[in-house]
């Protein structure tokens, strides 16, 4: 497995995978890898005759506030993870390999940005699509693997390779939880056992109106209340968002039917968890 630390040199493997008839594959993540990253090169080893799994901790898509300098960064772990998996290459590029000093363009998907996580984290999904976009046009792969944890940013994601033409298939993965039902996520770390044990309440509270829409509800408003109630058993959990959306769009449904994505988003402590199920 190489360690490639520039775009040039990124460019020019995926080039020559691509000279040798190799569909290639692109798994994005800012490391502290955990299952849920690993499904991903998975599937992207199943569908790729040559992987890349970018690391980069990307200081665009954090804001002021949050956990930028805090975000765990275990990148010699996460090597040996990745060549056990058989990764061919792992991009970690330094700041201002991404960011030159003097860059002044961003990518932003107008509107899109606003909802959900963007409505509480603003100018998130702009970094998020820019980093994105620069790996793509880097790495020039066929196909890009996300998890469906972050589905509103795989929907912002959507958004921005269709309106730019870019010739990428973005291939969404099912969501990977602990055995108690949390969503992995590499932000579960900053828990303490009692914050692990309240974060449980953002899984019990998707399944609450998962189980009504299995039953044949599909009015948003009762699924939203369900889910409201199951997180006000723990008075702890800050609730940022629970919403009923069409995942094109992010924009609020009445009616959930398939391609709805009901999301929620919380607060544990200080640190913001989110889940969600797609029908």
């Amino acid at each position: 497995m190489r360690v490639i630390r520039t775009i040039a040199e990124l460019r020019a493997w995926s080039r020559e995978a691509r000279a040798s008839d190799k569909p290639i594959g692109l798994v994005p993540t800012m490391g502290a890898l955990h299952e849920g990253h690993l499904s991903l090169v998975r599937a992207a080893k199943a569908a790729s005759g040559a992987v890349a799994v970018s690391i980069f901790v990307n200081p665009t898509q954090f804001g002021p506030n949050e956990d930028f300098a805090l975000y765990p960064r275990t990148f010699e772990a996460d090597c040996e993870l990745l060549s056990a998996e058989g990764v061919d290459v792992v991009f970690a590029p330094a700041p201002e390999e991404m960011y030159p000093p003097d860059s002044t363009t961003f990518v932003e998907v107008g509107g899109m940005s606003e909802r959900l996580d963007g409505a509480s984290r603003p100018g998130h999904f702009r970094g998020v699509a820019t980093i994105v976009a620069k790996l793509l046009i880097a790495a020039e792969p066929d196909r890009a693997f996300f998890g469906q944890k972050d589905a509103a940013q795989v929907a912002v994601l959507r958004r921005m390779v269709a309106d730019l033409g870019l010739p990428v298939e973005l291939v969404v993965c099912p969501i990977v939880r602990e055995r108690d039902g949390l969503a992995m996520s590499s932000r579960n770390r900053y828990l303490n056992p009692q914050q692990r044990r309240q974060a449980l309440v953002l899984s019990r509270a998707v399944d609450a109106a998962e189980r009504l829409a299995a039953s044949g509800e599909i009015r948003s408003e009762f699924m939203i209340d369900a889910a409201r109630e199951v997180l006000a058993t723990e008075p702890e959990v800050r609730v940022d968002y629970v919403a009923a959306v069409d995942w094109a769009t992010l924009k609020p449904v009445e009616i959930m039917g398939p391609g709805s994505l009901f999301a929620v988003a919380a607060f544990v402590g200080e640190t913001r968890l989110i889940d969600n199920f797609v029908v």
